[in-house]
């Protein structure tokens, strides 16, 4: 009755795991990279900085275009009044309560004609700004690709590694069957069965813990989508890789196409133009500067002028110049100079650490190569292996001892082959990630 409850169980358990399965949702790799570029928050907020610099970028904001100010004022007064005069001239002047007000209005407008060519520099500084927000944008959304892709193959793995762990528990379960037929007859011995029953439960026990492995990966790569953390997923249990890659294309691919090496050099014109922006204050501005005002007065004192109204239009030319500020002009342009030195020294950085991580990566992805053909060799024999060692078992040439090993030898093959399997696809990924690829 023991035995049969736990085969029962055992049936269940991959039952409900099968049927779990393929009640799942069917996302493809390409499927599952939409999603994540829908949903996820990195992207949208480097889309959003994007925008701003989109949104900088105009002739208004560079100093193409002239400001236009309006101003208006309107003032009450109430006053009281006690004045005499010399020689009797006239009679005094007493009052209270006195009301008068006054109002004026005006539209004045500022022109930049010329300043060192200030305004074309800043233009082109807001122009790279854009493009850097734009290729920024291109690498977060090109990292995020890499992450999916990465997550996508890991489900892969742990779904390859299940059923590597559901055969093994089969031929667990039909060594014990056998072994407890044998004792029951008297033809094998306790310790046989009693051995056969451990083994079956370390490999449901390791079943288990795989389960729990895959439903964890499922949760992360859901999360990574910004999406229901519980959602099913069913995905094709294959990894399939790419024609070999060629390393020198990868590293000319990656040196002209990489966002952050184009960042790099974005950021080389951004820092030429303010030095360029800082020499330009050193030449004089003229502006065009230009007016209208009119302004209206209502005088209830009983002398002086009693209502007035003006109207005054005036236009002109002003001239600026920094004739000295305590030299701090020259030391803003040498800092920025500076600022120039430091950025190509970032540049040849990045350089070096890119050519070195895409040969590591290269290497990695290499060794990963001839590791899926030395492991597919060695899967292929300890299948035919466990295959044989069976038939001698069930007639009595062989041990549980030596089952056991063969079994553990043809897992522990399988494993192998699909962990190198695994860190190709991760190695290629990465390495077209880094060649700036990735989205073609």
């Amino acid at each position: 009755m023991k035995q049969f409850n736990v085969r029962l169980f055992v049936f269940l358990f991959i039952y409900i795991i099968g049927f779990q399965f393929s009640n799942a949702q069917n996302l493809s790799l390409e499927d599952a990279i939409q999603i994540g570029l829908q949903n996820q928050y990195s992207i949208k907020i480097s889309k959003k900085k994007e925008d701003q610099a989109k949104n900088d970028n105009t002739l208004g904001n560079a100093g193409f275009l002239p400001t236009i100010t309006g101003t208006s004022n309107l003032n009450y007064t109430i006053s009281g009044i006690d004045q005499s005069f010399f020689g009797g001239l006239r009679a005094p002047l007493v009052q209270t309560g006195v009301e008068s007000n006054n109002s004026a209005a005006g539209v004045t407008m500022a022109w930049t004609l010329y300043d060192g060519k200030g305004m074309f520099v800043l233009r082109n500084r807001l122009r790279e700004l854009e493009k850097l927000g734009t290729k920024q944008t291109e690498g977060t959304i090109e990292g995020l690709i890499a992450q999916i892709s990465t997550g996508y193959y890991e489900i892969i793995r742990q779904n390859l590694r299940l059923n590597n762990f559901k055969k093994g528990l089969e031929i667990s379960e039909d060594r014990l069957k056998l072994a407890k037929d044998r004792f029951e007859v008297g033809q094998g011995s306790k310790v046989d069965f009693y051995s056969a029953q451990v083994d079956f439960n370390e490999d449901k026990a390791a079943l288990l813990a795989q389960e729990q492995t895959l439903k964890n990966t499922n949760i992360g790569f859901n999360n990574l989508l910004v999406r229901d953390l519980h959602t099913g997923i069913s995905i094709l249990p294959n990894i399939d890789l790419m024609p070999k890659l060629n390393l020198e294309e990868l590293k000319t691919q990656a040196l002209s196409q990489n966002p952050q090496i184009i960042s790099s050099l974005i950021n080389k014109t951004i820092v030429q133009n303010d030095i360029d922006l800082l020499k330009t204050q050193q030449h004089p501005q003229i502006d065009l500067v230009t007016g209208y005002n009119t302004s209206q007065v209502k005088n209830g004192a009983g002398f002086g002028v009693e209502k007035g109204i003006s109207n005054v239009f005036n236009y002109g030319l002003r001239a600026t110049i920094n004739i000295f500020d305590g030299s701090n002009q020259k030391r803003k342009i040498q800092n920025a100079k500076i600022n120039a030195e430091i950025a190509e020294m970032q540049y040849q950085d990045l350089r070096n650490n890119l050519v070195s991580t895409l040969e590591r990566t290269y290497q990695t992805y290499q060794n990963a190569l001839n590791l899926i053909q030395l492991e597919n060799e060695n899967y292929l024999i300890a299948k035919q292996n466990i295959d044989i060692a069976f038939d001698r078992y069930k007639v009595g040439f062989a041990t549980s001892y030596e089952l056991r090993e063969v079994q553990r030898n043809a897992v522990a093959a399988e494993t192998r082959l699909i962990e190198a399997k695994f860190n190709a696809k991760s190695a290629e990924i990465e390495l077209i990630r880094l060649s700036g690829t990735l989205v073609n």
